[in-house]
């Protein structure tokens, strides 16, 4: 019996060790241009305003066919959008009031990355899921000649009417869920660059109650991404 727990045991840490030779550890940061679109409570279109952000850091390649790559990692990204009333969604191009909510998640990509070799280097083609937690965040609302306010962001499914108007804080939900695409290159010395898109498939916005609330959030957009595989 102890002969066969130590070569499961041996066999593992052979496993282990032929995986990590076999991984591309690379570090990953960039500007994102987030917003998050949907529908009123009405049920009508909205669109809001792109907000600035980044993202940064660690990935992680594992080979499973020729040119072909389970890619994962984990990101700190910023997403969120401006103009959107109270996280009401209103159209966008309102002069005297807006906010700007900016909200910080930890991301894990699930990718399918086809890495063909092309010149020196590498064509880097990828798409697949995402799934996401929020960390934090807080909104800032502007009303004409008003000191600006911020609000913190507290993470609930569902609110109460009076949490809904509190002035201290907002609310969203905490989780998060969606699609990535993107495209780049890498060079022969292990440098890359890639766009990618990204297209949530959650609603933020938390069920009010007592409310017949049709509104939807959805964070989308895209970005740019510098990276090195060591």
């Amino acid at each position: 019996m102890k002969t066969r727990i130590l070569s499961v045991i041996a066999i593992l840490v052979l496993s282990v060790t032929v995986l990590q030779g076999q991984v591309d550890f690379g570090i990953v940061a960039g500007p994102n241009f987030q917003n998050m679109v949907g529908k009123d409570g009405d049920g009508d279109k909205v669109t809001n305003g792109l907000l600035t952000g980044f993202h940064a850091g660690v990935t992680a390649a594992v080979p499973i066919a020729t040119d072909f790559y389970f890619q994962t990692g984990l990101l700190f990204s910023q997403k969120g959008s401006r103009n959107n009333l109270g996280l009401l969604p209103t159209k966008n191009g309102s002069d005297d009031y807006y906010t700007t909510t900016r909200v910080s998640y930890l991301d894990l990509p699930l990718h399918l990355l086809f890495r063909p070799a092309f010149g020196e280097g590498h064509i880097l083609v990828g798409f697949g899921p995402y799934l996401a937690v929020g960390l934090g965040g807080k909104q800032t609302v502007d009303y004409e000649a008003i000191p600006a306010m911020e609000q913190k962001i507290k993470f609930k499914n569902q609110i109460s009417t009076e949490e809904y108007w509190d002035l201290d804080h907002t609310y969203l939900r905490r989780f998060d869920a969606g699609a990535d695409f993107f495209v780049g290159y890498e060079l022969s010395m292990g440098l890359w660059f890639r766009l990618n898109a990204q297209l949530g498939l959650l609603n933020m916005m938390p069920d009010i109650e007592e409310w017949d609330n049709e509104s939807i959030l959805k964070n989308t957009g895209f970005g740019v991404s510098a990276g090195y595989n060591f």
